[in-house]
């Protein structure tokens, strides 16, 4: 009987060559950090969300609170650490709260 070589890969392996190949990483990058929004700030914050953007490496967030996004203000540094905890990566820079 013959003997089958092998030319397995990790489906993993596979799916991350498929998106580079395609260059689908922004998009899916975009889809990660509003989804990790949603996560992290809960209910009260998403609320007044009205927004989520990311663009080249900046995430941009339109909330309906000005005191919200005061508030917020303060914790810039530590929501671009808890997000980019979240996704794995560092996908975010900078934070922009309008």
């Amino acid at each position: 009987m013959a003997k089958r070589t092998s030319n397995q890969s990790l489906v993993g392996d596979i799916l991350n060559q498929i998106i580079k190949t395609n260059k689908l990483e922004t998009g899916l990058n975009q889809v990660s950090v509003v989804d990790a929004w949603k996560n992290l700030m809960g209910n009260g914050v998403n609320n007044y969300t009205k927004s989520v953007a990311l663009r080249n490496e900046t995430l941009y967030v339109e909330l309906s609170s000005a005191v919200l996004r005061e508030e917020l203000s303060y914790g810039k540094e530590k929501i671009i650490k808890m997000i980019n905890e979240e996704i794995g990566k560092e996908v975010i820079k900078a934070v922009v709260l309008r």
